[in-house]
């Protein structure tokens, strides 16, 4: 009987319909408030930016009043995004297989049984289901997570893959779940290391299927509750796009290319390898590079002399044609998926732990980072007082 009740209270036509004017109501809200929120104007191209200022710590506790966020895996982003969390008061449980992380999160402060818990049971306790687990490790534990996500959860993610390529990874969310990402521009350790130094860090966030009606709410509130200093709203495709080939470009790829490429050449004119050392990579990340960051390019080239601003403008169009087809090369790649697929084929492999290591331990024993190793002591700031 009470079966009976149940099925027929909460599939009403009358309960379907009130459910569905919450949405519609909490959807005009939230789209009055979008109007006082910063607009930037970059050459024409208007783009809205949230701050935290927009969803101060009082109102982030107040939508997430009745969430669990369970952070599923306990790498770089779930141990960054759960600590974050938790120190700002939310309701937080870890879910990771006994192990190495798991070891990580009791020495954490994470207790086993109360906030520490199996993938399954963690993931059953949450509403917010943060899956942070790679992006193999994710395609492999989903037929475990799936039968979990029962309405009116949210699934959360901070890479899109595992959506966006759901042909080879088979992650389909059921359609009656929040689907939402905040993909800080950073690491797991920067999201904490910049949260301790009260200073946060930016994302992007997305939201690929609104349910509930609250999804733009929870999203925002957990972006704010992980540090994010400022987020801007994207898709899931357009994240994996630009993510995946920031990475394997200036991110990552072309930037360590680029260091190798001027460390050989000067050190094959005979230049010896703390000269080539500094003028590749010392000066770059502790003189130069900074100065971007702080007020972009043009204030770079305006403090350094007439001579390096006048190479610099002359030469920068050359690698600019250089680089502009291997970069269109590598978003083609992205996009017809075949970046998704050597990574889930590799990072599939059960040796795969062993040859990456192989692999970063051959990136450390190149001779530039050597003498990185040995010239880093040396560094003012590292020299014992």
């Amino acid at each position: 009987y009470m079966g009976h009740f149940l099925s027929v209270y909460f599939f009403s036509p009358r309960l379907t319909a009130m459910f569905a004017l919450a949405r519609t109501l909490t959807r005009a809200t939230a789209q009055r408030a979008a109007r006082s929120l910063t607009t930037i104007d970059i050459k024409g191209i208007k783009e809205t930016i949230v701050e935290r200022s927009d969803y101060p710590n009082d109102k982030c506790r107040q939508i997430l009043d009745q969430e669990v966020t369970a952070v599923l895996g306990y790498g770089p982003q779930g141990r960054g995004q759960s600590l974050n969390l938790r120190d700002q008061g939310f309701k937080v449980v870890v879910g990771v297989r006994k192990g190495r992380s798991y070891d990580r999160a009791l020495e954490d402060g994470w207790v086993e049984g109360k906030d520490l818990f199996d993938f399954e049971e963690a993931a059953d306790r949450g509403t917010i289901l943060q899956f942070l687990l790679s992006d193999a490790a994710q395609v492999a534990m989903w037929p475990a997570l799936r039968p979990l996500l029962t309405t009116g959860k949210a699934l959360y993610f901070s890479h899109g893959f595992g959506v966006v390529y759901r042909d080879q990874t088979n992650i389909v969310p059921p359609s009656d779940v929040d689907v939402i990402l905040v993909a800080p521009k950073g690491s797991g350790l920067t999201v904490r290391t910049h949260f301790l130094e009260g200073r946060g860090i930016n994302a992007s966030f997305a939201i690929h299927q609104d349910f509930t009606g609250r999804a733009r709410d929870r999203v925002l509130a957990t972006a704010m509750g992980i540090g994010c200093g400022h987020a801007f709203e994207t898709t899931f495709e357009q994240e994996v796009s630009s993510d995946l080939t920031g990475e394997r470009c200036v991110l990552m790829g072309m930037l360590q290319g680029a260091f190798k490429a001027q460390y050989d050449v000067l050190r094959a004119h005979g230049h010896s390898p703390s000269e080539a050392y500094n003028e590749t990579i010392e000066e770059a990340l502790c003189s130069l590079y900074p100065l971007v960051q702080q007020q972009g390019m043009d204030w770079m080239y305006a403090n350094c002399s007439t001579t390096a601003q006048r190479g610099a403008l002359d030469w920068a169009p050359k690698f600019e044609a250089a680089l502009k087809p291997v970069i269109e090369e590598c978003y083609q790649s992205v996009i017809r998926g075949d970046e998704a697929r050597r990574s889930i084929s590799l990072n599939s492999e059960p040796d795969y732990r062993v040859k990456l290591e192989a692999e970063l331990a051959a990136v450390a024993d190149q001779e530039m980072w050597v003498a990185g190793r040995a010239l880093r002591p040396l560094r003012p700031e590292n020299q014992k007082k």
